[in-house]
């Protein structure tokens, strides 16, 4: 299997591409406004964690620091680093876990996942066949987790320092054979500076698609809600300081709002729904368990920065809401029909808004069909590896009957 490896002049390559940004017809008409799917389900490891693990994991292989949130996130200035091997660890059976494999080939660095007894079979055999080392232990994402960083982390790094001293002294001086200890990079699904970075350059692109592609402004960013890493990236872009450097004006909203920043519409499924706890507590809360099927908005408690956003910039801004299982497996069976794309029931949970009214119903209210017909609404088709044309089956098969639009 081939793997990327970087002249020692250039830059390494960004583990994420540049999605499209088209506009659905279908949607359109369900919704009765304007809807532009933003897809991410194209990126290289088939969601959008392509971006802000990449990001994350691409800074880390950097002779500099990691990005701070005052920090372009896609300005890379110095080649990676060449004498000092980096071990990637991740502990996740899903998204997050395929994004650091698919990294770490591009990076031509190794990666060991943990994943829970209950990972898939398919999954594993893309985490493999993409060279990661996979370790299946414990019957959570948290056994799993701290497996990797109290058992599997410390062993590797063991085999790594006796490795190091077998090969004697040899013809190396000291300091080049301490430049060449490998580095250990754990790699988390979604708390972490550089994965929100990584993720706000999803609404860079969006300015320009909408700017120059389709010649109009957006009103409204719908997306989904686990950890927050995708919502913390795109309010980094909408209001971030970042994204726009010496305007005096917070993100790239008035810009791409056409003087206003677009609302943002975070959904969850029922049982998977911290977030929209959390609002309606005024409080973070930590969630006992996940009832849904969504596994990848699976997240007991989102991230502290995800709240905070909530208390800066929530109310009319950041819109919580939640559908049901039934609602998100069924959009994403009604998406596959019309748009012959494959998405998990996680990612269905964002265009069920579309179908079953809730789009105007949070985004809309007070106005006319005339006014609504006008809003712009951009929706993050976030992909996922969760989903095949037998699941789909069996969604239509169970919750079919129970959703009248679909």
């Amino acid at each position: 299997m081939g793997s990327v490896s970087f002249p020692a002049s250039s830059e390494p390559p960004k583990p994420w591409v540049e999605t499209p940004l088209i506009y659905s017809a279908q949607l359109s008409n369900a919704a009765g406004c304007n809807i532009y799917l933003k897809l991410e389900n194209v990126q290289p490891s088939g969601s959008f964690k392509s971006r802000g693990i990449g990001n994350m994991m691409l800074r880390s292989t950097l002779p500099s620091p990691p990005s701070s949130p005052s920090s372009s996130s896609t300005s890379f200035q110095e080649p990676p680093t060449t004498q000092r091997k980096i071990h990637f660890f991740c502990s996740s059976a899903g998204n997050a876990g395929l994004a650091c494999a698919t990294t770490a080939h591009t990076l031509a660095c190794p990666a060991t996942i943990v994943v829970p007894t209950s990972a898939q079979e398919p999954v594993l055999r893309r985490l493999r066949g993409l060279g990661a080392t996979v370790v299946i232990h414990g019957s959570s994402w948290f056994e799993a987790d701290t497996h990797l960083r109290e058992v599997v982390m410390p062993a590797s790094a063991l085999e790594d320092l006796q490795q190091e001293s077998s090969g004697g002294e040899g013809e190396e001086g000291e300091g080049e054979k301490t430049q060449k200890k490998t580095k250990q990079v754990y790699v988390p699904p979604f708390d972490h500076e550089d994965i929100w970075s990584g993720a706000a350059t999803l609404m860079d692109e969006v300015a320009e698609q909408m700017r120059v592609v389709h010649r109009a402004y957006v009103d409204a960013v719908v997306c989904n809600v686990g950890g927050g890493g995708l919502l913390n990236g795109i309010m980094e872009g909408v209001w971030g300081p970042t994204r726009n450097p010496g305007t005096g004006e917070g993100g790239l909203g008035k810009e791409v709002g056409g003087g206003k920043e677009p609302r943002v519409l975070a959904i969850e499924t029922v049982g998977a729904d911290s977030f929209n706890q959390s609002v309606k507590a005024g409080e973070l809360v930590k969630m006992k368990q996940i009832t849904s099927i969504a596994s990848s908005l699976g997240a007991v408690q989102v991230s502290k920065k995800t709240w905070e956003w909530s208390q800066m910039v929530g109310g009319e801004n950041l819109v919580s809401a939640t559908v049901t299982d039934a609602e998100a497996a069924m959009a994403s069976v009604r998406f596959a029909d019309e748009h012959r794309m494959l998405v998990e029931v996680s990612c269905g949970a964002t265009l069920a808004t579309a179908y079953n009214g809730d789009l105007r119903r949070y985004l809309g209210k007070g106005l006319s069909d005339e006014e609504w017909r006008n809003v712009n609404v951009v929706m993050v088709v976030c992909g996922g590896s969760h989903v095949s044309v037998d699941v789909l089956k069996a969604y239509r098969e169970k919750y079919g009957p129970e959703i009248a639009w679909a």
